[in-house]
């Protein structure tokens, strides 16, 4: 079972995220990011092959599309936090 990060894994495991533009959501126990692309098709692309991982790991992102601009906010709602499924996510969002 998936459990609500520590403390101490929070400062492990969320730095590195952060460092590469994901931001602490101000109102919920979240992070979130805005991913920018050359034009829709590009940035639907990119979420086609996220959804992909997401289903696979049944871990699925709350997320918006406008354009060019996707915004990413994971959270596990399971445990009312995060997890070490959102920073798994996280990681393979920023590889696509």
């Amino acid at each position: 079972m998936t459990e609500k990060l520590s403390e101490t894994a929070r400062e492990t495991i969320l730095a590195p995220l952060l460092d590469n533009g994901w931001q602490m959501s101000e109102d919920r126990d979240a992070i979130e990011k805005t991913f920018v692309f050359g034009g829709f098709i590009e940035a639907f692309s990119w979420m086609t092959r996220a959804a992909m991982w997401a289903e696979k790991w049944n871990h699925h992102p709350e997320w918006t599309n406008v354009y060019n601009k996707v915004t990413v906010l994971l959270t596990t709602h399971d445990v009312g936090g995060l997890s070490s499924l959102d920073a798994k996510l996280a990681r393979k969002l920023d590889l696509l």
